[in-house]
């Protein structure tokens, strides 16, 4: 549904994109995730057509951003991190507004408003003034009208940017209602708790350079390197200690005040041998946990903190 071919955009000296090539098929939820200052913001609106492109391309839907733009906008919906509404209108008037701008007839209007109003939980809104709804619905609202022409592909920048913990796992889910429904999403952010739960596939990008991409378990298991377990004995932590320091897949054995911290090599592919050492050796196991990377951590390990 998306695919980049070494897309990249200068801004005189400046690298906002380098040689970007990411692939995204039907139905993902792709989270393009880097600091403020990456990229994210330029890539999204080259692919929505409205940036042209230093050199490279990008297909949405088959179709090239450089030679048929026309037709990747029927095809999109674009959610900006900064969008305008009219304040002094009504919610389905600011949602009329839009139907018209994208050409659709006056007797579908009304059916398409109510439809998307439904999608958005916006219904008990629909007579309101824009300027009376919280930024929240403001939200709903403007992704109510990327919906209206019922594109195949969602480019979304910051779509939970400055909203409140409630509005942002209802955010979540309607992401995760739109995915079971076939839209392809590409969501930009810097906030990874809000990208963990319900994407896919993630990028990361750090000073226009793509640094990872691909299915988000299949990036952490390359990021891991190592393991580290955590267990208790009931007693006599000297022996559990010397019994680990023996074994070829123990790197580093430690004592953490009432636990014992065991870094293991990828030779471990499970704690199932820690246990049966331990237990065939007398030795009682209180408690045993797995230290398990998330998205915060491949982050912290992958870039450096830097902007352009």
């Amino acid at each position: 549904m998306i695919e980049t071919i070494n897309l990249t955009k200068h801004f005189g000296n400046i690298k906002a994109v380098q040689d970007l090539n990411i692939s995204i098929d039907q139905a993902d939820i792709y989270g393009f995730i880097g600091p403020n200052g990456a990229g994210k913001t330029t890539t999204l609106l080259m692919l929505a057509t409205l940036l042209k492109p230093t050199s490279g391309t990008a297909n949405i839907c088959n179709y090239c951003i450089r030679r048929n733009p026309e037709d990747v906008k029927r095809h999109i919906g674009l959610m900006p991190d900064s969008f305008g509404v009219y304040s002094d209108i009504k919610v389905w008037e600011y949602l009329d507004f839009f139907a018209s701008a994208y050409k659709i007839n006056v007797p579908q209007r009304k059916k398409i408003i109510d439809d998307v109003l439904e999608l958005t939980d916006l219904q008990m809104k629909r007579d309101s003034f824009v300027e009376q709804l919280s930024r929240g619905m403001r939200q709903r609202l403007c992704l109510a009208k990327t919906l209206l022409h019922n594109p195949d592909v969602l480019l979304l920048d910051e779509p939970a940017s400055g909203l409140d913990p409630r509005a942002r796992i209802e955010l979540r889910e309607l992401l995760k209602e739109l995915k079971k429904m076939g839209k392809t999403i590409l969501i930009s952010s810097h906030i990874l708790t809000e990208l963990s739960d319900f994407c896919n596939k993630i990028g990361i990008i750090e000073q226009g350079n793509l640094l990872a991409t691909g299915e988000v378990s299949l990036i952490i298991e390359k990021m891991k390197g190592e393991r580290f377990i955590y267990l208790t004995v009931e007693s006599n932590f000297e022996r559990a200690i010397e019994l680990l320091k023996s074994q070829d897949y123990v790197i580093n054995v430690e004592r953490d005040g009432s636990e014992i911290e065991v870094e293991c090599s990828y030779k471990l592919e499970n704690i199932a041998p820690i246990l049966e050492l331990l237990i065939l050796n007398g030795l009682r196991i209180t408690s045993i946990r797995e230290e398990t990377l998330d998205l915060e951590d491949v982050f912290m390990k992958i870039t450096k903190g830097v902007v352009q």
